[in-house]
């Protein structure tokens, strides 16, 4: 040290001792008590967002749950209204939607009505419907069978067209056309 220098330091020995000490004080203030603070808020600002990660995260499963229930809920709405609306009620109505419709729209159509055979399935485990199918012989030239065809898809009635055979005709006999329809009925729990 310069001699300038040791001779303020002697002068001024106290508030030089004064100054060190508070100096060593803010250091050990700094270490011991604001730094531990600052790392324990940074961990709590850190949890804090973290928590605000998981409360969103929660508040979309949920929203994705409550979209769900809302969604079965309103497929359960739609099948019943189905059940009730479109299906015939029971295999005596699908037959009569069936039986009289289909001859009707052939002569309609301009169709010959050869022959008509009808089975009855159970559909699934809960028993809860059947399934009427019916496979038609039609004889008839090309735009008629096609009139037909599209007279039977756009009915109000419930006929599913399973399967279409058209056969060549030979010369001037007409085409004949096999199809394969089905529809379903709701069996009634005190049937089975």
């Amino acid at each position: 040290m310069t001699p300038l220098l040791r001779r303020a330091i002697a002068e001024h020995r106290v508030a030089v001792v004064m100054l060190a000490t508070a100096l060593v004080l803010n250091v050990l203030a700094y270490v011991l008590v604001v730094r531990p603070l600052e790392l324990k808020s940074t961990g709590a600002a850190d949890r804090a967002a973290a928590a605000a990660n998981a409360l969103r995260a929660a508040e979309r499963e949920r929203d994705q749950a409550d979209a769900l229930v809302k969604g079965k809920a309103t497929a359960d709405e739609e099948l019943a209204a189905f059940y009730q609306k479109v299906l015939p009620t029971d295999m005596t109505a699908a037959r009569r939607m069936t039986y009289a419709s289909l001859p009707a729209l052939a002569r309609r159509t301009g169709v010959t009505y050869e022959a008509r055979t009808t089975n009855i399935e159970e559909v699934g485990r809960d028993r809860r419907l059947e399934r009427m199918t019916i496979r038609m012989r039609l004889q008839g030239d090309y735009e008629n069978l096609r009139q037909f065809i599209y007279g039977l898809e756009s009915a109000p009635e419930f006929v599913i067209i399973d399967g279409v055979t058209l056969v060549e005709s030979k010369g001037d006999d007409p085409l004949s056309l096999t199809l394969d329809l089905s529809t379903y009925y709701r069996v009634r729990p005190d049937a089975s």
